[in-house]
């Protein structure tokens, strides 16, 4: 199994930096709380409509997305959400394997938000 994380990567090791939570959980963590909210659905979807205080950095903007990151504070919550949970969920993984300690992402996007 070592030798298996070391050619592909662990993936339980930024696993269980992840943690998908139901609505409820989410709204009590941001919910008057300064933590680090990011939408990451593109620009349009966020001018749409989306959480207070939350930053946009969209998914698709490639390596500028990740620049984005870098500028925050890895050891600090991070709370991600899009519209379904998709997008959100490869990008908590991408991020945890990029060093954030602790990715919480919203369990089935802003669409269950409402």
């Amino acid at each position: 199994m070592s030798l298996f994380n070391t050619i592909f990567g662990s993936r339980s090791a930024t696993s269980e930096n992840v943690e998908v939570l139901e609505v409820e959980a989410f709204k009590k963590a941001v919910h008057m709380n300064k933590v680090q909210l990011v939408d990451v659905r593109t620009h349009r979807e966020f001018k749409g409509g989306h959480i207070a205080r939350a930053r946009n950095i969209d998914y698709y903007t490639g390596e500028s997305f990740y620049n984005e990151f870098e500028k925050m504070d890895k050891t600090k919550p991070l709370y991600l959400y899009c519209r379904t949970g998709n997008r959100s969920n490869k990008a908590a993984h991408q991020l945890a394997a990029r060093g954030f300690e602790k990715v919480y992402d919203l369990k089935g996007g802003i669409v269950r938000w409402k």
